[in-house]
């Protein structure tokens, strides 16, 4: 069933969306490449309540028609209203029928095994989370090595529940299924692959 869209108090998306989504791609791209560094989505001021700047970014560039999503608001929510007007992604109920995962509260969020680690053959089929957090900076200093990390990146995610890195441990071990999570605050954004090990 289809939900009726209020576009009252709509947002407006990119002022320029060809050069704007383009750019939005290159930073999670880069930030994919490089986890544990901070990269700016910047091309956003005004977005729906609860929505961060780099969320609402990351909803213009990499959702569309055939990306089921899952937000942690209500469906008549302003941030819902946004998503499917400017995506036109269904948004679905169940947490494991997502491809990507809008989670504003952080602390408040599903554990990562509540959602599609993808299959054996098809590992490009999980989850993407994007997370909120209160800072990228700001919460205990943890460890990252893998891919496209020299050496090693310490990174302090604030706000996440106390189950969270023990979560990941566990999708590490999934590799090369697992979740992928981008964490947001702000216009920023650290990407988390689901390859990187993350130890105190």
């Amino acid at each position: 069933m289809s939900v009726a869209i209020d576009t009252r108090n709509l947002k407006p998306g990119f002022a320029e969306p060809i050069f704007d989504a383009q750019a939005t791609f290159r930073g999670i791209l880069d930030a994919t490449a490089y986890p544990g560094r901070v990269h700016s989505l910047d091309r956003l001021a005004d977005v729906p309540h609860l929505l961060m700047p780099a969320t609402a970014a990351i909803v213009l560039t990499l959702l569309d028609f055939e990306t089921p999503v899952w937000l942690d608001l209500d469906n008549s929510s302003a941030a819902a209203n946004y998503i499917r007007f400017h995506a036109g992604s269904p948004l679905v109920s169940d947490t494991a029928n997502c491809r990507f995962a809008i989670v504003t509260t952080a602390a408040e969020m599903p554990p990562l095994s509540a959602f599609s680690f993808g299959e054996d053959k098809y590992p490009d089929t999980s989850c993407t989370l994007i997370l909120q957090v209160p800072s990228l900076t700001l919460g205990k200093p943890m460890r990252w090595t893998g891919p496209g990390i020299q050496h090693a990146a310490v990174c302090g995610i604030d706000g996440l529940p106390e189950t969270f890195w023990q979560d990941w441990d566990d999708n590490h071990g999934l590799y090369p299924m697992g979740v992928d999570v981008i964490f947001v605050n702000g216009s920023e954004i650290i990407s988390l692959p689901r390859g990187i090990r993350v130890e105190e």
